[in-house]
């Protein structure tokens, strides 16, 4: 009896410990994977022109194929777009941000790309991330069945975006944050003249003026400016809950994509 009593009282108290910390841990993550259900976010690698490795990330919505390519400014990486990229998945896009070789760092997300350029002693300009952008076009291309896809640009690389837009059948539309002429040798103004596709141009409002300039020879048919109302703030960052005055980046930005559809 006694014997029998003890082994029933060891049972019970048993049964009531708390859960293994190990456990608890899987429940944890398995709810966090349930939160982010509406996209799946894969980081690949893809050769250039020249063999350098481009690490992308690709923001999948669903079973839908990569339609939008990002690409960043200045000294950052594609974790400039860390936070829109998720947004635009919402829209129902799947997308793809790529690290070109000129830039470094930005939201704790290191440039690979750039940082495997320099290991490699490869030129790391504005200009010669041209080529990165140009194979992630063909790259998304050839992923997704050969659906025309929508070329975003921040800072340099909408400047690129815009000169690479005019003549690429495979882009259907460029939306291009704070472009400039950044090139020398080379005219924004003129190169972009003869653009027979929608273009979306915005910045802060400091530079509206000098965009405004830039594009002033796009036929008013094709073309989209957005002037802020707030200060604003230079590139994509627009988009970024943090930049005043976002909510209106993104109205006008939403529209522009829906008008492609």
């Amino acid at each position: 009896m006694k014997f029998t009593l003890i082994l029933s009282l060891i049972l019970v108290f048993s049964c009531k410990q708390p859960t293994n910390k190990t456990n608890v841990e899987k429940e944890n993550k398995s709810i966090v994977k349930e939160i982010d259900k509406s996209f799946i976010k894969t980081t690949i690698t893809f050769p250039s022109k020249d063999s350098l490795p481009i690490t992308a990330d690709i923001y999948k919505n669903k079973e839908t194929p990569i339609t939008i390519l990002l690409c960043h400014q200045a000294g950052y990486s594609r974790g400039e777009y860390k936070d829109s990229a998720i947004e635009l998945t919402k829209l129902g896009y799947t997308v793809m941000a790529i690290d070109q070789r000129s830039g470094k760092t930005v939201n704790n997300i290191d440039n690979e790309t750039a940082m495997a350029a320099r290991a490699k002693g490869l030129g790391d300009t504005y200009l010669d991330a041209k080529q990165d952008i140009e194979v992630a076009v063909d790259y998304i291309y050839n992923q997704n069945g050969g659906q025309k896809i929508i070329l975003v640009g921040s800072s340099y690389s909408s400047s690129l975006a815009l000169l690479m837009g005019v003549d690429n059948a495979k882009i259907k539309a460029v939306a291009a944050f704070s472009p400039g002429e950044y090139f020398k040798g080379i005219d924004i103004n003129k190169s972009i003249s003869t653009y027979k596709k929608p273009v979306f141009v915005t910045s802060s409002l400091s530079e509206s003026v000098a965009v405004k300039t830039l594009v002033n020879k796009v036929a008013t048919n094709y073309l989209t400016h957005f002037i802020p109302e707030a200060k604003g703030i230079h590139g994509s960052r627009a988009l970024w809950k943090t930049t005043e005055g976002n909510e209106t980046y993104w109205a006008s930005f939403k529209e522009f994509l829906s008008s492609l559809k």
